[in-house]
């Protein structure tokens, strides 16, 4: 049971006299009685960080890698060098109140950080890398992060008005808990906020918010507890932006192009904002690009822990209808302007404005926007119908005096059933590359007058991949896993050892042309109900309604985790562990050659699960104000994919080793807490020999925090930063991704009557952070495409408490 933390006015004490975990773990103890890895971010730790997203929030956990990129969610996280192939977070459980938002972390399209916000219902952060995480939880080999709500403990709440100091954001968060009678309490909280966004979209792209309440009855024997949460909120998805290259591909240099910052502007634009398709059923549609990441989510979930006849019982059980979408700029294509008029509309072609200001008029090619570029841009249009899930994890938990020890054993079962039910559609538009969210969309056109794109659309499908990468799916996951643990407790030393059994399968159909077998996915379609068929009209997606694809088969695997740890004193221990979990793999593989598209069972039954395999060693230390843990870590992982881009089928295997650090230490007034992790991974195994014995793309052999901070009596100041050494954009280890450090600062002042001002800026010294190049090798006219952490943004807030 979270225990509800001190006002953000009190700094976070590196040491805790309850310096425990409970996430992924049969019974929560001291961190240096337990043979695993383990990080907490309390509620003052992440009111001083003030994240812009879950993704920006998770960068602060040491051993967690994560790209926070794409805006308030999809976010590519991992930990310890296990693998970011495609998006999402395919080996990483999110959890919120120790059961997971979604089944599968890496759901085309979205991910389970889409339905998480941070706000002042969060208590605290915990973190579980790798060890027990592959036997206490289903699809969760690499990790736990598990976010945990305030539950009334402490009586009293918060009102806090944030607003942007140098972006359009306004935000209101609540808060409040107390006691209804002696043996009944509640917590409930919330916010909404609406603006543009840390970035330029040229309309409000962020706007909604959430609402959570839970009710605790306590009981003689343990407790009861019901939550409930509505989740309403649209916010911008920032893909890819261009950008100049130069130098070499060991040694680029990245800078802005003339009319495009890359940390603030993206590729949405107040002229672009429908999106015209055929809908699943192959009916004409238009959606609003201003939706950009739709979450939805509501839920409600049941919580009891009882004591019974010398047994802890614990049960979980959520249900939550979970829907929304995105629709957004998903990648872009650069060339020069005159180029992309050789290329397509040859020898006296031009270019002209199909909208915005200068609407009809003639581009100048060598002189457009200064920077002579245009963008082919694919637009994914992806309808999550329903993502619902419910889950229930049952486990009991019993210490019995065993000799001179104690003997601890747990067992439980997990069933969840996750539904899949999406569409999702690809257009593609040439547009200027300009920012500010002014960007027009071009036309292009022949010689002789014949207009080659509609409105700046060149094709109602991908362009490049004509037809291949629009899919329907409508296919329920089950899962269901018995487990068990033993942990033997001796004087100094712990041994323990669990085990997982996961059993489950998918039923369902799904549509496409992906599926092969003479499907046809594109057709001509008057799109626009003119009369007329113009050339983007002869390159219309469409579903193959007529042949379904059948999903129908069944998978199993095993996870067992066992280590051991000696309390040597009592501020030092020691510990070792060896693990094997997997992960069942979801709809990254239902349009590849791994499935019988007929009979829907599996070709090839070992890609139905990816095993990963890992070790780790360490040592804790924890003494008055010092924490200091040191981990040695290996880990071998497989992976099954289909690249989101192309549709090709990835099948690798990686292995990694390095070390972990993580600690803290305070004196007085001033306090440090930083972690560093040093991985050198590499791709062991691929069916694409140029790949083997390369270093994964976007994997830095270091990436590291560090937050110093001092806190007087009424007022906090501090920075964190944090970093990563260069890496590759592709996993042919060509052109790099320099390093880089970025610097989030807070300042926090007491001013009395439970009134506590904040400053806080992210990125403060607006540093150029690449977190991918869609290049292998630096591009001949020098314009990439790259995603970039945000520039500056600055937030001032005033919290009051009662």
């Amino acid at each position: 049971m979270a225990e509800d933390v001190a006002p953000a006015a009190q700094a976070a004490s590196p040491v805790k006299d309850n310096d425990s975990v409970s996430t992924g773990v049969a019974k929560g103890r001291d961190r240096l009685d337990s043979a695993t890895s383990t990080s907490i971010l309390r509620e003052a730790d992440i009111q001083k960080l003030a994240p812009r997203s879950i993704g920006e929030l998770l960068r602060a956990v040491p051993g967690l890698r994560s790209e926070a990129a794409a805006g308030e969610a999809i976010a590519n996280f991992t930990i310890r060098g296990l693998p970011i192939s495609t998006s999402g977070g395919k080996f990483v459980q999110l959890q919120e109140d120790g059961l997971p938002i979604l089944e599968f972390g890496d759901i085309l399209g979205t991910s389970a950080d889409a339905y998480l916000r941070a706000d002042l219902n969060l208590a605290q952060l915990e973190v579980i890398r790798g060890g027990s995480a592959s036997t206490f939880a289903s699809n969760s080999p690499g990790g736990i992060i598990n976010f945990i709500s305030k539950t009334g403990d402490v009586e009293g709440g918060a009102i806090a008005l944030t607003t942007g100091i140098d972006y359009e954001q306004y935000r209101a968060d609540f808060d409040y808990g107390a006691k209804l009678t002696d043996t009944v309490r509640f917590h409930v909280g919330g916010f909404y906020r609406q603006g543009e966004g840390p970035r330029r979209t040229g309309y409000d792209a962020q706007k909604g918010g959430q609402i959570k309440l839970n009710v605790t009855k306590e009981l003689s024997n343990g407790y009861i507890r019901l939550y409930l949460k509505h989740l309403d909120d649209r916010s911008p998805y920032y893909d890819v932006v261009p950008m100049r290259v130069t130098g070499t591909n060991d040694k680029p240099t990245y800078s802005a192009l003339p009319g495009f910052d890359p940390l603030k502007d993206t590729l949405a634009s107040r002229y672009f904002l429908s999106n015209l398709k055929l809908d699943r059923n192959n009916n004409p549609e238009a959606t609003d690009l201003r939706d950009g990441h739709r979450s939805k989510m509501d839920s409600f979930g049941l919580e009891t822990r009882l004591d019974l006849a010398g047994w802890t019982v614990t049960e979980r059980f959520r249900y939550a209808r979970i829907s929304g979408g995105l629709v957004a700029p998903f990648g872009s294509f650069n060339m020069p302007a005159f180029i992309s008029i050789l290329q397509f509309a040859g020898s006296g072609g031009s270019l002209s404005y199909a909208n915005g200001p200068n609407a009809g008029a003639r581009v100048n090619v060598n002189t457009i926007n200064g920077n002579g570029i245009v963008m082919f841009v694919p637009v994914i249009d992806k309808n999550n119908r329903a993502l619902d899930n419910i889950t229930n994890d049952i486990r009991a938990s019993r210490v019995w005096p065993l000799g001179s020890g104690d003997l601890t054993t747990t067992a439980g079962f997990y069933a969840a059933r996750q539904t899949i039910d999406a569409d999702t559609t690809y257009s593609t538009v040439l547009m200027e590359a300009l920012g500010g969210g002014q960007a027009a969309l071009l036309n292009l056109t022949r010689a002789n007058g014949t207009q080659l794109s509609t409105n700046g659309f060149r094709a109602y499908d991908l362009f490049s991949n004509p037809g291949v990468l629009r899919q329907t799916v409508d296919v329920d996951y089950r899962v269901n896993a018995p487990f068990a643990s033993l942990n033997y407790h001796l004087g100094k030393v712990s041994v323990g050892a669990s085990v997982r059994y996961d059993f489950g399968g998918a039923r369902g159909q799904v549509f496409g042309a992906g599926l092969r077998g003479g499907r046809v996915g594109t057709t001509t379609f008057d799109l626009d109900r003119d009369g007329n068929i113009s050339p983007a009209e002869q390159r219309v997606a469409i579903t193959p309604l007529n042949a379904p694809g059948t999903v129908n088969y069944d998978y199993g695997y095993l996870s067992y985790s066992g280590g051991i740890n000696f309390r040597v004193a009592e501020s030092l221990a020691l510990f070792a562990r060896y693990s094997r979990g997997a992960r069942a793999n979801a709809d990254r593989i239902l349009f590849s050659p791994l499935l019988n598209s007929t009979t829907g069972k599996a070709i090839i039954p070992g890609a139905l699960v990816d095993v990963v395999r890992q070790a780790e060693g360490g040592v804790k230390f924890r003494r008055d104000n010092i924490t200091l843990n040191l981990t040695g870590f290996w880990a071998r992982a497989e992976d099954t994919n289909l690249d989101t881009n192309t549709g090709g089928l990835i099948q690798r295997e990686y292995s990694a080793k390095g070390l972990e650090f993580e600690g803290a230490v305070r004196h007085g007034p001033f306090s440090l807490s930083a972690g560093a992790t040093y991985t050198k991974a590499e791709i062991s195994q691929d069916k694409n020999p140029a790949f083997v014995g390369q270093q994964p793309r976007h994997q830095p052999d270091l990436i590291f925090q560090a937050t110093p901070q001092v806190t007087l009596e009424r007022f906090n100041i501090g920075a964190v930063f944090i970093g990563a050494t260069d890496s590759y954009s592709q996993n042919l280890n060509r052109l790099k991704m320099p390093g880089f450090v970025t610097t989030n600062a807070f300042v926090q002042i007491d001013v009395g009557q439970n009134v506590l001002l904040s400053l806080n800026a992210n990125n403060l010294l607006n540093t150029v952070a690449l977190m991918d190049v869609a290049s292998t090798v630096l591009p001949a006219d020098g314009a990439a495409s790259v995603r970039t952490l945000n520039g500056r943004t600055v937030s001032a807030t005033v919290r009051v408490g009662f």
